[in-house]
């Protein structure tokens, strides 16, 4: 089959890379791509927000499945378009991924499936945000109800800086504080059948022992040796199939891959939030250990057929992608510094490690940032220690000016992999 993967990130090139791997796959485009896809793709230009636009691109490259990645297309009612045009695509309509659009809509959702959630409150007045950070005490949690790119969340003791992120919003969601290690549990559906894929751990803050600011996330591991073996088994009961029922129950049917951010608190599992696509870097993990070819399952869920898919294979590696982001990330990164060095880990460390571009771009023959998470360097190993040292190796071979990562991602995992 012919598929176009919209998007030009990290995860959009784990996607690209997992589908070129895929002996289903005939032809593979992305737009708008980056330097590192273009490896794997053909790319094209497209304003990845103008449904329409795709759609024409879809159509002129005869694709048989288009796959949004990112969540603004997703909002901006970019997959609703492409079936209009009778393409199969991979994400949920404008409707549907509200779940992610509106932090308050998702919580009007797990209201009325039962989903296990914190306590909170829709705020749009000073008002009603005092009152609300009074009611939940520190640690303040405060999110914009929008979408933010991953940034739109501020946990602090701090109540001066709290209520200033809440009155810089329109709409904010204040919730009670969560205890517990998070955990990203993704989810591929057709808006009826559940496949849940296999758990990983992000890690949100810039700085080594989740320190310093928020960011879109750092690094991440795959699997979770300290995780109950029951856990997915509990998501799928009282979180995913609940959801997306409840989303067939209101017409607005959830087709795509559904993402629950989860807290493993001292009350059971909570779900912080939804998201209505892969999760970044989550993605560069968990696509590294799963062997069930990929394309075949997003078409099913694409068409409705997911029923028709066996329960997916996952190798027993495990797999660590480290963040190499940019100087000054995540406030204005500096981009245009020539990237070396990623001819050296593809020759020394292929296959267990290998880069995934996401802020990056072609100038003359260099390889340059063009963002603030520049590259996801992804290894995988017989356990999290080996895949750890794969992953680092590689990111020690990175040549960028100014950049920086984190030195801790998945080490507690690795060291004590019993608990966290």
């Amino acid at each position: 089959m012919k598929v176009l993967v919209i998007g030009g990130g990290a995860r959009e090139h784990a996607l690209c890379r997992s589908l070129s791997l895929d002996p289903d796959v005939t032809a593979l485009h992305c737009a708008p791509g980056n330097a590192g896809i273009a490896e794997v793709a053909e790319l094209h230009q497209v304003d990845a927000l103008d449904g329409a636009a795709v759609a024409r691109l879809a159509t002129g490259l005869a694709a048989d499945l288009v796959v949004v990645g990112p969540e603004a297309p997703l909002v901006a009612g970019v997959a609703d378009a492409v079936r209009t045009a009778g393409i199969p695509c991979f994400g949920p309509s404008k409707e549907a991924a509200e779940l992610e659009g509106s932090k308050a809509f998702a919580k009007d959702v797990m209201a009325a499936a039962g989903v296990p959630t914190a306590r909170s409150y829709v705020c749009t007045t000073p008002d009603e945000i005092d009152a609300a950070l009074d009611a939940f005490g520190a640690p303040y949690v405060v999110k914009d109800d929008g979408l933010a790119a991953g940034k739109g969340v501020v946990v602090t003791d701090d109540i001066e800086q709290a209520r200033a992120h809440a009155l810089s919003c329109d709409r904010v969601v204040i919730e009670e504080y969560l205890d517990g290690p998070e955990v990203s549990l993704f989810a591929i559906t057709d808006g009826r059948t559940v496949l849940p894929l296999t758990p990983a751990q992000d890690f949100k803050r810039a700085l080594d022992g989740d320190e310093g600011p928020n960011t879109g996330g750092m690094g991440a591991y795959s699997p979770l040796p300290w995780a109950d073996p029951k856990l997915v088994d509990d998501v799928m009961a009282t979180v995913l199939q609940p959801t997306v029922d409840e989303l067939r129950r209101r017409g607005t049917p959830f087709s795509g891959l559904l993402y629950a951010g989860l807290a493993i608190t001292s009350r059971g599992v909570r779900v912080i939030e939804f998201n209505a696509r892969f999760g970044d870097p989550e993605t560069q993990v968990v696509l590294a250990r799963l062997k069930t070819p990929l394309a075949g399952v997003l078409l099913n869920a694409a068409k409705g057929t997911l029923d028709t898919e066996p329960p997916l294979n996952w190798r027993d590696d495990a797999a660590v992608t480290v963040v190499v982001a940019a100087h000054n990330y995540p406030g204005t990164p500096r981009t245009g510094d020539v990237i070396e060095g990623l001819d050296e880990v593809a020759a020394e460390d292929a296959p267990h490690a290998y880069v995934l571009h996401a802020g990056t771009k072609r100038d003359g023959d260099a390889v340059v940032s063009a963002g603030g998470r520049v590259l996801s360097v992804t290894a995988t190993g017989k356990d999290l220690a080996q895949a750890r040292e794969r992953a680092y190796a590689a990111v020690g071979r990175i040549r960028l000016e100014g950049a920086q990562h984190r030195t801790d991602i998945a080490r507690k995992a690795a060291e004590h992999p019993a608990g966290q």
